[in-house]
C-alpha cells in the first residue's frame, strides 16, 4: 500500500468534509477519525509495536482533549458536564490501556464513543 499516497488522500478528503461543516459536522468527522485512530491503537497493542502504540493513544488523546474543549459549559448545563466527565474518563482510560496493553479498554472506550457519537448523529439528523 502507498501510504503517502493514502495519506494524501486522506488530508484531501479531510479537509474538503470540513470546509463547510457545521460545529456538528465537525464533531462527527473528528469522532470518526477518533474511532478509527483507536482502532488503529488496538492493533498496534495486538501487534506489540511499542512506539505506535504509544503515538496513536497520544493522538486519540488529542481528539478526546479538543472534543472536549469545544464544548460550551455555561449554555450546556448537565448533559454537557456530563459529557465532559465522559471525555475525561476516556482519555483516563486510555491511558490505563497503554500502560496496562489492554486492548479491552479500547473496546471499551471505543463503545462508548460510538454510543457518544450516535448521539450527535441524532442531533445532526434533528436540526441539520
Amino acid at each position: 500500500m502507498d501510504h503517502e499516497a493514502y495519506g494524501s488522500y486522506h488530508a484531501t478528503n479531510l479537509e474538503s468534509q470540513t470546509a463547510r461543516a457545521t460545529p456538528v459536522e465537525l464533531v462527527l468527522v473528528l469522532t470518526d477519525g477518533l474511532l478509527e485512530e483507536l482502532a488503529r491503537a488496538r492493533g498496534h497493542i495486538l501487534g506489540k509495536r511499542y512506539e505506535q502504540k504509544a503515538l496513536s493513544l497520544d493522538k486519540c488523546t488529542e481528539i478526546i482533549n479538543g472534543l472536549a474543549s469545544s464544548l460550551d459549559f455555561e449554555q450546556g448545563g448537565e448533559v454537557v458536564a456530563n459529557l465532559g466527565r465522559l471525555y475525561d474518563y476516556c482519555a483516563a482510560r486510555l491511558y490505563r490501556a497503554g500502560v496496562d496493553m489492554d486492548p479491552a479498554v479500547i473496546d471499551e472506550v471505543a463503545g462508548l464513543l460510538t454510543t457518544i457519537r450516535a448521539g450527535w448523529q441524532g442531533v445532526h439528523d434533528k436540526h441539520g
